[in-house]
């Protein structure tokens, strides 16, 4: 049960350097103890390097690395992201309950704390066709190719972000509204509501929409996805729609003008099926079956009494390091963040009498008195995690669109005896 457990995600990086790689290659990106420091770990050949990336890409949920292209850090989309990425690695998201304001806009506590995996969309580079009157500079459409499909992943929340740019004139009060462009049985078009939010003409930040019940139309209905449209009005004359620009709204309608860190984006808070738990496929298992069958074969041929030694010096069960550097990897000019994770393992004998510091369960206190007594019918209790950790990553998919997932169960922060 135990050893399903580790099979999470870069655990094969684990496998293979702790059973040691002798055919020279690519870096493993592993760093791990040796019993005196951290050091880094073994080489290994060009197949085994393919094996784990493509291992990994399936765990990501891309079917290849993103395009090697200059990655824009500075747009809207991605410095949202890296807020709320750096919000999850100061682990207060459960000490709050008030809503986040970031750089790039505000977002709910409670939102990024239930959803395994967060995707932005930029503007897609196809202009609807405008049949809607007035509409230049109103309509916004954007790519849906990102959204992880329904049989994997539940939509839990959409939030369009717009910006606006305050004025120094004279304050009046608007109304930003939201609509979903839609096509009757009649052949003609109709909106419908979406979202709305009130502003001023002096505000200059972001406005967040509420767009869930749009995008699961698209995703999970399949209605054809025609865009949003934006319709300004001002609170003394609701009956004259006006120009998003006019109150200072950053308009898209030009979007080579278009600043990058003011450019509109779609932010989606998705729920994973499995409950964001990663699963080894089936080429991890047949790699770590060979390099198992690999390491029993070389224990035959090994020193016996270089084994009896290591007897001597094995430890109690505690808490290792185990660091994967996505940078040794030359991941990082698709994975924002982090540079890499320290996953941790735990290691170590559990033998009588099970110490405090050990973290033993009462059951592995019976077990090892029954050890005792028949130890060739019961084992000892085993050295594994009592605590583990999520890690969040950050990266680039295609057309500089970005993805934070959150993976379960990957930092082990704590060992003890079961």
């Amino acid at each position: 049960m135990y050893e399903k457990k580790c099979l999470f995600m870069f655990a094969v990086l684990f496998h293979i350097s702790a059973y040691g790689m002798v055919a020279a290659g690519s870096p493993t990106g592993v760093y791990m103890d040796n019993g005196v420091q951290t050091v880094k770990q073994d080489l290994m050949s060009v197949e085994e390097r393919n094996e784990v990336e493509q291992e990994i890409l399936t765990m990501f949920g891309v079917p290849k690395i993103p395009r090697k292209s200059p990655k824009n850090l500075d747009g809207s989309a991605p410095q949202f992201l890296f807020d709320v990425y750096r919000s999850i690695q100061q682990d207060g998201l459960h000490d709050r309950k008030t809503r986040s304001v970031s750089e790039v806009g505000q977002y709910d506590d409670r939102t990024v704390q239930d959803s395994d995996v967060i995707v932005t969309l930029y503007l897609s580079n196809h202009s609807p066709v405008s049949n809607v009157r007035h509409e230049h500079g109103k309509r916004i459409l954007f790519e849906l190719n990102d959204v992880p499909p329904e049989e994997t992943h539940m939509i839990t929340s959409a939030e369009v972000h717009l910006y606006q740019s305050g004025t120094l004139s004279s304050i009046k009060k608007y109304s930003v509204t939201l609509y979903q462009v839609l096509i009757t049985k009649n052949g003609e078009k109709e909106l419908e509501f979406v979202d709305t939010q009130n502003t001023t003409t002096d505000y200059d930040g972001w406005l967040r929409f509420n767009a869930t019940g749009a995008l699961i139309s698209w995703t999970h209905y399949l209605y054809p996805n025609r865009g949003l449209y934006v319709s300004v009005h001002s609170h003394d004359n609701e009956d004259h729609e006006i120009k998003p620009e006019e109150i200072g709204m950053v308009t898209w309608a030009d979007k080579h003008q278009l600043s990058e860190a003011k450019k509109p984006f779609m932010a989606v808070y998705l729920k994973s099926r499995n409950g964001g738990n990663i699963v080894g496929g089936p080429s991890l298992q047949k790699h770590y079956r060979r390099r198992r069958r690999k390491t029993i074969e070389s224990s035959y041929n090994s020193n016996p009494f270089q084994n009896i030694a290591d007897g001597f010096q094995s430890r109690s069960c505690q808490i290792q390091t185990l660091y994967v550097s996505f940078r040794d990897l030359e991941w990082q000019d698709w994975i924002i963040a982090p540079d890499g994770y320290g996953a941790f393992y735990c290691t170590g004998e559990c033998n009588f009498p099970l110490n405090a510091h050990m973290n033993a369960t009462n059951h592995a206190i019976v077990q090892t008195l029954v050890h005792l007594m028949s130890p060739l019918q019961v084992p000892k209790p085993c050295c594994a995690p009592t605590k583990m950790a999520q890690q969040a990553v950050l990266f680039f998919l295609e057309d500089n669109n970005v993805i934070l997932k959150k993976y379960k169960n990957m930092i082990v922060k704590s060992c003890g005896c079961h």
